[in-house]
């Protein structure tokens, strides 16, 4: 089987279905597109997540949809062809996902979609677009949440192509919690003891130069309340460095950060600014609230289940400030819970994100091929 990844949301939720299918045995070949390229968004997710070695690098690099996911297409397609997989594997919702499953579709390769089912009904987003197409192409739709099933079903796809299985991006989280270490962070970064965490790279936020100097003056607005801490994205650094982003004394500006600096910095945090998709799950685990800037999203169960909220721009300092003082950001009352297994808490946390997705990903995958 072929597992192809292409950008750091994809390392963090294939390691533990690697690990899984290596214990049952399964041969198996890692893909890296090179969709994202930078060795800070790639390489060290390899090193610290204990992923293998991938076989090949497509290299494929930036570029619009249409040049980026063309260069997937053929670059894909040889290697499918080559190797004959007997299951190509994908996750999330970039363009490597949906490119390997027109391949492998095209090819009568059958595809295993991690993260099956999420829906933010908006169609505007790219990531809608790969979502949907993706699902209708596999042969697998691993869900990580129940309104997935349903999604799934609305849609047509027939219920025994759907598996309720987790969250494996939870499994990494609750694998690596020891390893999360806040204090080393705000040393070797300089942090101050209390920070708000931002992550922006959403096209609606950072692409248009209007959008993205508005964003800048509310991130200004929640420095003015304590000390902003952005790892910039390479998608919108452009832009919002030339909208001002770093025109104020409490704005610090990092690079992007591995996935055990990353995380301990957000949990670390007082509240998460950001238009992530994972980092409302991963907040949702480590009881952080988060402020989402976006009109939807495709993971209402961090919502009813977790810590998470959805802000406009107008809504993002007075929810900063409600967190600040104490309240929860999201609609939970979870915040500064970690959900471990076993906590008091864990009777809200979403069903199955309990640190098992990959042994049960790995025990779908095992019985469909021996079928």
């Amino acid at each position: 089987m072929v597992h192809v990844l292409g950008a750091r949301p994809n390392f963090v939720k294939a390691a533990p279905v690697i690990n899984a299918l290596r214990a049952a045995g399964a041969e198996q070949t890692v893909v890296h597109t090179g969709q994202h390229y930078d060795a800070r968004m790639s390489e060290v997710f390899f090193d610290e997540l204990g992923l293998p070695e991938p076989d090949v690098n497509l290299g494929v690099g930036s570029g619009g949809h249409a040049e980026q996911t063309a260069a997937l297409l053929v670059g894909l397609e040889k290697e499918f062809t080559s190797r004959s997989p007997a299951l190509v594997i994908v996750y999330g919702d970039v363009n490597s996902t949906i490119a390997a499953a027109l391949v492998a579709a095209k090819l009568q390769i059958p595809v295993a979609h991690v993260e099956a089912g999420l829906r933010s009904f908006d169609m505007s987003m790219p990531e809608e677009v790969n979502r949907r197409v993706t699902d209708q192409l596999s042969a697998l739709c691993l869900v990580t949440s129940p309104e997935g099933i349903g999604h799934l079903a609305h849609e047509g796809v027939p219920v025994e192509r759907t598996h309720l299985v987790g969250n494996p991006m939870i499994d990494t989280l609750l694998a690596n919690l020891g390893s999360f270490d806040t204090g080393a962070v705000r040393e070797a970064h300089g942090l101050p003891e209390r920070y708000v965490l931002a992550t922006m790279h959403r096209p609606a936020n950072v692409d248009e130069p209007e959008t993205a100097a508005a964003l800048v003056r509310h991130l200004h607005g929640v420095a003015d309340l304590a000390d902003l801490v952005i790892p910039v994205h390479p998608r919108g650094r452009a832009t919002l460095l030339a909208a001002g982003l770093d025109d104020h004394a409490g704005v610090h500006i990092l690079e992007p950060l591995g996935y055990i600096d990353f995380i301990a910095a957000v949990r670390g945090a007082a509240a998460v600014v950001t238009d992530s998709g994972g980092l409302q799950e991963e907040t949702t685990i480590l009881g952080v609230p988060c402020l989402t800037v976006r009109p939807n999203t495709e993971r209402p169960i961090t919502i009813t289940h977790g810590t998470n909220r959805l802000v406009t721009f107008e809504e993002l300092v007075p929810g900063v400030r409600k967190c600040l003082d104490g309240g929860s950001g999201g609609s939970s009352p979870l915040s500064g819970t970690v959900l471990e297994s076993g906590a008091q808490a864990g009777d809200r946390r979403p069903p199955l994100w309990d640190g098992h997705a990959g042994p049960r990903i790995a025990e779908v995958i095992m019985e469909f091929l021996s079928e």
